[in-house]
């Protein structure tokens, strides 16, 4: 009789015993998301000039995507701007990268290689073009630079572009009329301070470092760019119909603007990739570049301008397929 009691206590623990493993295994399966794969490998960004806004969003992005992606080897490369990036891009040199929607429209009507493999992820924030001077410099419009030193921007720069259109628009011969030169964010200011430069082109959010930084050790003052210069920039067509008339608000930059706004001409900035980069890794990127906005934007002002309402204008680019997909699942 205990001999049979014994056997039947101890059936009925192997029994609870697997009952409780079962439990355990629905329980694990119902707060894990097992299967759900994790991207992995390695993604190189390609950011831009050290000192310009690029190249600061890339490094606290590379922070956020290292806790949101740990299987995620991420490089960081600095660029001289948009134009090179693009190319860095679509020719399989970079993976992801920021570049001015008015440089991938004109890449992709370059016909330059693997222009057609580009695809969109997120409309990020506006650059604001800012032609820069001594304040009692006698310059007061863009065609005012004729005879002067002007620095354009690097020659991969999406400065560059937009700083010969304007000057074109103004009925300035970027090449004959003035002298340019042809130099980054990290080096102009300082040739603005000592001299060497009479003025010079900057696009990219607000404020710059660079530019705020000038400000506060030597007297400038941004020029204004204003009708009816930005209707002849804009009747160029193609990819001028990027630009858009904007105002640098008047706390822009302090020691500047003296409290008044500034019209400029303004361009969508783009996070981009390729259809060669999978939906996993695309997804994963996308969501942590609006899920880090706040975040990001204590310290890069121009990155609390993401919007997820407008974060899918990838134009002139169509959405990758991750990025899609992720927006589905981010839709209210």
């Amino acid at each position: 009789m205990l001999h049979a009691l014994s056997r039947f206590g101890r059936r009925r623990t192997l029994q609870g015993g697997a009952a409780a493993a079962v439990v355990l295994g629905l329980l694990l399966w119902w707060v894990s998301p097992l299967g759900e794969p994790e991207p992995s490998g390695s993604l190189t960004f390609s950011t831009g000039v050290r000192s310009g806004v690029y190249q600061r969003y890339g490094q606290r992005l590379e922070g956020a995507l290292a806790k949101d992606m740990p299987k995620v080897s991420i490089r960081l490369r600095t660029s001289e701007g948009s134009q090179q990036n693009i190319e860095r891009v679509a020719t399989g040199k970079a993976d992801f990268t920021i570049a001015t929607a008015d440089a991938v429209a004109t890449y992709l009507q370059s016909g330059k290689p693997g222009g057609d493999r580009l695809r969109g992820c997120v409309r990020l924030y506006d650059d604001y073009v800012q032609l820069v001077v001594p304040r009692d410099s006698g310059i007061r419009r863009v065609a005012d630079l004729r005879g002067h030193r002007v620095g354009v921007g690097q020659k991969g720069s999406g400065v560059l572009l937009v700083a010969d259109r304007l000057m074109k628009a103004a009925g300035v011969d970027p090449t004959e009329d003035i002298t340019p030169v042809e130099a980054g964010i990290d080096t102009m200011p300082a040739r603005l301070a000592d001299g060497r430069l009479d003025a010079f082109f900057w696009s990219g959010g607000l404020p710059t470092g660079a530019v705020q930084d000038l400000a506060e050790k030597f007297a400038i003052r941004l020029v204004p760019l204003e009708d009816p210069l930005i209707s002849e920039l804009q009747a160029a067509g193609g990819s001028t119909r990027h630009y858009r008339s904007a105002a640098m608000p008047a706390d822009a930059y302090d020691h500047a603007h003296q409290g008044m706004a500034v019209q400029t001409v303004a361009v969508a900035n783009l996070l981009i990739t390729t259809d060669r980069t999978d939906p996993l890794t695309t997804e994963a990127f996308t969501r942590t570049v609006i899920d880090s906005r706040d975040r990001i934007g204590r310290e890069v002002h121009a990155a609390q301008l993401v919007d997820l309402r407008t974060a899918i204008y990838t134009d002139p680019l169509p959405l990758h397929t991750g990025a899609q997909r992720y927006y589905r699942s981010a839709k209210p």
